[in-house]
């Protein structure tokens, strides 16, 4: 597939995906204010951070490696091989949702029946749903793999859905159920995800559009384990990149999650507070999670296919390396601009935010803060996102392993700083240590973007700096909406607030304008893409 054609295919991706990602944080969202009026925050806090933590901790460590490994490379492969390694990961799973099960059983503290019933029951569900969700990995992969960006769409829209409404009719008949609820929520959320990538392959495999395309798998039977005579059961090749990148997706899950570890691992925060964070989370990450991790997953799989992984710059295909560069320069400027813009005006609009999602349990206390906070690590994730996205796609495994080594040191550096600045400044602390982990991991990223490129006159990490001209109206307007917030709110009633709105509303027009008059070539591609 040409380099052009595979751009084209993945920006789709990235947008589908972005738009999918609307979705979901938006049910999430709203689901979350609806559930605010019915069940108690202890709840909450159990399912959002205790439990979907178990939930994505089986998940990640049982499939991402393979992910990575898997999706780097051709899809012109031997794919029986590949298939076989994929189906690894469900006694994978098995293994850590019984590991990981009893854990969150025996040794964790275990919430009070009559505050949050059936905990032993949610832990089952939960583990259950992360073996059901790994029974289609092959399917995703292939899918992923072959950029079916409308299978995607469909499979997690009608997942996403599924749950929600059977949420919402579970919550208002019968409250008292408490984790039952949302432990058939989840059940019900994989088992629809699956069955939709089943069907589909069903469907497909075999069809008049399948043979056109050529498509590598021609019968459901060959995305079973198939033992073939003479060969080996897995493509080793990709098994040991598969080690490597299992190793570095333990340090990498801790530093993802490493806030929600040390909440249920060291108590600090007890399960009401853990509940209003992680509502504040959801609500600050609500566009960092729908435009940074689709364009993330999708240039990652646009990077692993233009440009040949372990190969230096000089290696590679000029023509290919000139439209990597381009779309990595690019890419960068994109999200940074998304990234200043939220921090600029999040700053100012954060309390407001809360109160009117949640009232003032949410925009009382230590809430508008930790949204101001979670609005500057919006920037943070903006930019790691992109430069990660490039330099795993471009590791090889020796490279993969040393840099296990640095995650191995940042791992420990930043649960020991979550700890103690958590105990400084309560849940604030958390985001104040994820912020010091993205700069850490930026800064790696940067330096090795930096090594990649410099035998070449490609500089794409002028990406990373903004027209002088665009920085000064961000200024401006941080100032200006800072002082209207001081003025108009929150509590001098809703026209003084109408009255912020509208000064932010100003603001945020006078830089969108500006952006589009001094980054006319971001602009071009935003559109042409």
């Amino acid at each position: 597939m040409a380099a052009q054609d595979v751009l084209s295919q993945t920006t789709r991706l990235a947008s589908s995906s972005a738009l999918l990602q609307v979705l979901f944080r938006l049910v999430t969202f709203g689901l979350n204010a609806f559930t605010l009026r019915y069940l108690s925050r202890e709840l909450i806090g159990v399912v959002n951070v205790r439990l979907t933590l178990l939930y994505s901790t089986v998940v990640f460590l049982a499939r991402e490696a393979f992910r990575r490994a898997c999706l780097s490379g051709s899809t012109k492969r031997n794919w029986t091989k590949t298939t076989n390694l994929l189906w690894l990961t469900v006694p994978l799973g098995v293994f850590w949702s019984i590991f990981l099960g009893l854990v969150w059983l025996h040794l964790l503290e275990v919430p009070d029946p009559s505050v949050v019933p059936h905990y032993q029951a949610g832990v089952v569900a939960f583990g259950l749903s992360a073996i059901i969700e790994l029974l289609g990995e092959p399917f995703w992969v292939l899918a992923q793999a072959h950029l079916f960006v409308r299978l995607k769409v469909i499979a997690e829209s009608l997942s996403v859905v599924s749950k929600c409404i059977l949420t919402v009719i579970l919550v208002v008949l019968y409250p008292q159920w408490g984790l039952y609820i949302f432990s058939l929520s989840q059940l019900l959320y994989v088992s629809v995800l699956v069955m939709s990538y089943v069907v589909y392959f069903v469907m497909f495999l075999g069809s008049p559009e399948a043979t056109k395309k050529s498509f590598p798998v021609a019968r459901m039977k060959a995305l079973l384990p198939n033992l073939v005579e003479d060969e080996t059961f897995v493509n080793w090749k990709e098994a040991r990149l598969t080690w490597s990148f299992f190793k570095q997706s333990f340090l990498k899950q801790i530093l993802t999650e490493g806030e929600r570890y040390v909440m249920t691992f060291l108590n600090v925060l007890n399960f009401g507070d853990q509940g209003i964070y992680d509502i504040v989370n959801n609500l600050g990450s609500l566009v960092a999670r729908f435009i940074f991790l689709p364009i993330e997953e999708s240039f990652y799989v646009f990077f692993v296919k233009v440009l040949e992984r372990g190969k230096n710059v000089k290696d590679q295909k000029q023509d290919d390396v000139a439209m990597a560069a381009n779309v990595l320069e690019l890419l960068l400027k994109l999200v940074l601009l998304i990234g200043l813009t939220i921090t600029v005006f999040g700053y100012a609009y954060s309390q407001l935010a809360l109160d009117i999602y949640g009232g003032s349990m949410l925009s009382s206390g230590t809430g508008p803060d930790l949204l101001r906070c979670y609005s500057l690590y919006v920037l943070f994730l903006a930019i790691n996102g992109v430069t990660e996205c490039f330099t795993f796609a471009l590791m090889c495994k020796e490279e993969v392993d040393r840099y296990n080594f640095v995650m191995l040191a940042l791992s420990f550096t930043f649960l020991c700083i979550s700890y103690f600045l958590t105990h400084w400044y309560g849940s604030v602390g958390f985001i104040l240590a994820n912020c010091f982990n993205m700069g850490i991991r930026i800064a790696h990223s940067i330096h090795y973007i930096y090594d990649y490129f410099k035998d070449s006159t490609y500089r794409p990490l002028t990406g990373l700096l903004p027209s002088p001209f665009l920085v000064l109206v961000y200024i401006i307007s941080g100032v200006i909406t800072g002082f209207s917030e001081v003025f108009f709110c929150c509590d001098k009633g809703w026209m003084a607030r109408l009255i912020h709105i509208s000064v932010g509303a100003l603001c945020f027009a006078a830089t969108i304008v500006t952006m589009f008059c001094t980054e006319t070539k971001l602009m071009h591609f935003v559109r042409s893409q």
